[in-house]
């Protein structure tokens, strides 16, 4: 059997994603695809995804894509813009993207869609830190 590489080792020691039922479809360099379903736990007081869950998605994709180079690779910040509502039921893909890796320092663009229909859900950047050996 093959050792695990650095990202995957990261995935199978991610309990979060894994609690929240967190699916890693796609794993290569500079590019990652998580699924999520939004479950009855995950919804807020307007009977829609709560945004947190939505954001912990698009967060667990970037950590993906900025360690997939093999460096350990924090999050420096993040941003999100929620484009619609997701709602209970829901099966939702974010799809990160590195941007742009200079030095130590990175920007991951997410998108997260629902799988159905592939409405955007909401828009996230994340700006990563690679620590130092």
């Amino acid at each position: 059997m093959a050792e695990l590489t650095h990202v995957e080792r990261m995935w199978q020691d991610d309990a979060a994603s894994r609690a929240l039922g967190m699916d890693a479809l796609v794993i290569e360099t500079d590019h990652a695809e998580v699924r999520m379903t939004i479950t009855d736990a995950m919804v807020n007081g307007h009977d829609i995804a709560h945004g947190g869950y939505i954001f912990t998605l698009a967060d667990s994709a970037f950590a993906l894509a900025c360690n997939s180079r093999g460096e350990t690779t924090v999050a420096a910040g993040a941003d999100i813009t929620f484009v619609a509502a997701a709602r209970r039921g829901d099966v939702l893909v974010a799809e990160a993207r590195v941007r742009t890796a200079y030095g130590r320092s990175g920007i991951t663009d997410v998108t997260v869609t629902r799988e159905d229909d592939g409405a955007v859900i909401a828009e996230f950047r994340g700006r990563s830190r690679t620590l130092r050996a």
